[in-house]
Order: structure tokens, then C-alpha cells, then sequence
């Protein structure tokens, strides 16, 4: 069994679809035709090897396959949409955090600051201070400021 990821452009399709019970709203949403919606559809079902919808007279219907699809998708993009949106408000609003020594902050950096500000009058900064090895994969710092020999982190 593959471990592959169907196309993206045709989960997102099958995602819309599901959720809005409607080939046709789906294509309105994603800005495409009805039939480029009805072609993501198939490739889905191919790539899957199984019927996602059934035809219920006019309308669709999802299958015990598409209702599980629907569910993972539904909660995939909505856990996207969401981190997507926190990442805007956050590069929008949130200042950069630099991490540093105290020592190299002390010494260095704090008599550079006026410097700093009048060349980056809009930069909002917070200086994050430690000790010992810092890791720069410390959640919340966006740089790290190291006075160190090769190898670096």
C-alpha cells in the first residue's frame, strides 16, 4: 500500500464537495469549473482505488470511503486554515525575538541598541537572554545572536 499523498488540488476538490454537498458550490469556492472539480474527483478516486460519492438522483451522496475522507479532510484543512491564520496574525502584530548570552547581550548588543533603533525605527524587538548552549530551535525565538567557533548549531 502506498504511503503517497493524492494530488493536493484534488483533496482540496473532494474537501469543498463534501462539505458543501455540491460539485457546483464546490467550483464557485475554488474559483474553477464544474467540470475541473468533476476531473480532481475522478483522479482522487483513482489514486484510491475506491468510489468516494455515489449518485443520488440529481445529487451526490458520499460512501462509507467518502465520509471517512470527509472527516480527515475536513479536520486536515481546518487545522491548516487555522495555523494559517495564526501565522499571519502572528507576522503581522508579534515582535522579532533574538536570542542571545546575557554576556554577549551585556557587553555587545545593549551598547549597539540606539544604533539599531534609529536604523530600524519599526523593528519591535524582544531580546530572549540565556546561558550555556543555546539551541536555535528553541520554540519562540526567530534568530539567535552566537559569539562561537565552527561547528555551529
Amino acid at each position: 500500500m502506498s504511503r503517497d499523498l493524492p494530488p493536493l488540488n484534488a483533496l482540496r476538490a473532494f474537501e469543498a464537495t463534501a462539505r458543501l454537498n455540491s460539485v457546483s458550490q464546490a467550483a464557485e469556492l475554488l474559483y474553477v469549473t464544474h467540470g475541473a472539480v468533476s476531473r480532481q474527483l475522478k483522479v482522487l478516486e483513482e489514486h484510491l482505488g475506491v468510489s468516494l460519492f455515489i449518485k443520488d438522483g440529481r445529487g451526490l451522496k458520499l460512501t462509507d470511503a467518502g465520509v471517512r475522507l470527509r472527516d480527515a479532510s475536513n479536520e486536515a484543512f481546518e487545522r491548516l486554515r487555522d495555523v494559517c491564520a495564526e501565522l499571519t496574525q502572528r507576522g503581522a502584530d508579534a515582535p522579532f525575538v533574538l536570542g542571545c548570552s546575557g554576556s554577549l547581550l551585556a557587553r555587545w548588543f545593549i551598547p549597539r541598541l540606539g544604533r539599531l533603533n534609529v536604523d530600524l525605527p519599526d523593528l519591535r524587538l524582544h531580546l530572549s537572554a540565556g546561558e550555556g548552549d543555546l539551541d536555535p530551535r528553541r520554540p519562540g525565538l526567530d534568530a539567535l545572536l552566537v559569539f562561537a567557533e565552527p561547528p555551529w548549531p
